[in-house]
Order: structure tokens, then C-alpha cells, then sequence
């Protein structure tokens, strides 16, 4: 997996998705609302299509 190391990351969008991350459930919260985003979202947030 050495082609991640590659990988451009936006830092605002990355600080926006540290700070809504709950370690605890290992998703995104969102007030009372739970996202886990599906292996294809994170290949789009990555710009990654070899996951």
C-alpha cells in the first residue's frame, strides 16, 4: 500500500472530519446524527481508486 503515501490531503477537509470523528463509535457525529462513510466515499475523499 505504498501508493497512500502518495495521496494529497486537503487539510481543511481533514480537520473538519478529525473534528466530527468519534473514536468511541468509530464514525462521524454529527449532533444526534451517525455517518460512517461506505469504502467508496472514502476513495473519493482520498482521490484514491485503488482501495
Amino acid at each position: 500500500m505504498p501508493y497512500l503515501l502518495d495521496i494529497k490531503v486537503d487539510k481543511h477537509l481533514f480537520r473538519a472530519l478529525a473534528h466530527y470523528w468519534n473514536p468511541a463509535y468509530s464514525c462521524f457525529t454529527f449532533g444526534k446524527v451517525d455517518l460512517e462513510p461506505t469504502i467508496e466515499e472514502y476513495t473519493v475523499l482520498l482521490h484514491c481508486s485503488k482501495i
